[in-house]
């Protein structure tokens, strides 16, 4: 009876263990992408579009080489040096780059999005070597996405881009070519009433935008890569060594993991079939970083500032304004309240901006068990002979702390 009266009195408990779902977090793998397609197909917008609004790590090997150089890393000076004397950086720097990128901290917390891995290159290794290299990583992708394009489109689009030298930008036939923008113009006109308003704004942005100036589209360029015999052979060399290995690798995928999009959509429509994998990558969390000045505000300001769900509240952290980092090393900091952040639903109070910079790249390896707890500090004293040091050796040991 009395086993049925506690079950009775408790009907609403609630059985949810938040530290136990914290930790599962923690400790789940982070959604990793890998963007596939032929050449030109769009990779790399794409996949940057998708690291922008997903809020994980792009990488591509034009981005990693300017990361290493603009951080000064060993790579990045190797590369600067390559540079300086005219030379190409060599592929196996160019995948040793990639492949740390990889496994960085920040790739750990947030996930990657891999553009351009595999390369057409062989150089260092071949397609199936570096396809085995991704099978062999410790954060394997998770969602593989195919651009599917026909090579007769695909030339035409590559064949029409244009490059402005000294901005390196690359614009789209329907961009710059006069006579299909006034064609657009015409259609647009025909299906839509514009009130003056709307024509004095486009007046405006038609004054501000280089691509109506004549100068400016005498000055665009086409690239050797763009010619239409070349970007044939691109494609041609594509559909031979790497297309085989690239299918038997979406083969082996689990099919409600792989994603194929049309190549000719724009990359705002394609990014909207991206949607659906954030539905499916069940990464759905919010890790949210605010900073404010003064202890006595931040948790007044921070408790109803962008509220996860409806009447839930931000909460301070177990250990209050002490700065995890500095306790996981074992010391007691207090932090400082310019450098709060907040992450799934508390708020932490780091100490120093090193700290905080380590924090926000991957803040995991702190709030993992063992957990980072407050150093326990005991003085024993007593009495000449009276068991002072024996006390202090079995409560170290007990505790494992140090006498």
């Amino acid at each position: 009876m009395a086993s049925q009266e506690e079950k009775q009195t408790q009907p609403f408990a609630d059985i949810f263990d938040e530290d136990e779902a914290e930790k599962s977090f923690l400790l789940s793998k982070p959604t990793c992408l890998i963007v596939l397609g032929k050449p030109g197909s769009g990779k790399k917008t794409l996949a940057k579009k998708l690291a922008q609004i997903w809020k994980c790590i792009f990488i591509e090997a034009l981005e990693v080489i300017q990361t290493n150089i603009n951080e000064e890393t060993e790579f990045g000076l190797k590369c600067q040096e390559l540079l300086f004397k005219g030379q190409n950086i060599p592929e196996e720097l160019v995948t040793e780059m990639i492949l740390k990128k990889i496994e960085s901290p920040e790739v750990a917390h947030f996930g990657y999005v891999l553009s351009g891995f595999p390369s057409l290159s062989e150089e260092y290794m071949t397609v199936s070597q570096q396809i085995e290299k991704i099978k062999n990583l410790k954060l394997k992708p998770d969602i593989l996405i195919n651009i599917k394009c026909p090579d007769y489109d695909l030339c035409q689009r590559i064949s029409g881009q244009r490059q402005h030298p000294d901005s390196g930008q690359v614009y789209q036939r329907n961009q710059w070519d006069p006579d299909i923008i006034k064609k657009h113009k015409k259609e647009k006109d025909k299906h839509e009433e514009k009130n003056e308003e709307e024509e004095e704004q486009e007046e405006e942005e038609t004054a501000e935008d280089p691509l109506k100036m004549p100068e400016f589209l005498n000055q665009l360029v086409q690239r050797p890569e763009d010619i239409l015999e070349n970007a044939e052979e691109r494609i041609g060399t594509y559909k031979d060594i790497m297309l085989r290995p690239i299918e038997d690798l979406m083969a082996e995928q689990d099919c409600q993991y792989l994603i194929e999009v049309d190549g000719n959509q724009q990359p705002d429509d394609l990014f909207v079939a991206k949607n659906k994998v954030c539905v499916a990558s069940d990464k759905n969390y919010i890790c949210c970083y605010c900073c404010f000045n003064k202890q006595d505000e931040l948790f007044h300001v921070l408790s109803s500032f962008k509220l996860i769900a409806h009447r839930y509240r931000w909460r301070r952290s177990r250990w209050g304004q002490a700065c995890p980092v500095a306790l996981k090393e074992g010391d007691i900091v207090m932090g400082n309240p310019d450098l709060a952040v907040s992450f799934l639903g508390k708020m932490y109070v780091l100490s120093s901006p090193e700290a905080l910079k380590t924090f926000m790249l991957n803040p995991r390896p702190y709030l993992l068990p063992p957990m980072p707890l407050p150093p326990c500090k005991v003085l024993v004293f007593g009495p000449p002979f009276s068991g002072r040091t024996t006390i202090c050796n079995l409560i170290a040991h007990k505790y494992k702390g140090q006498v």
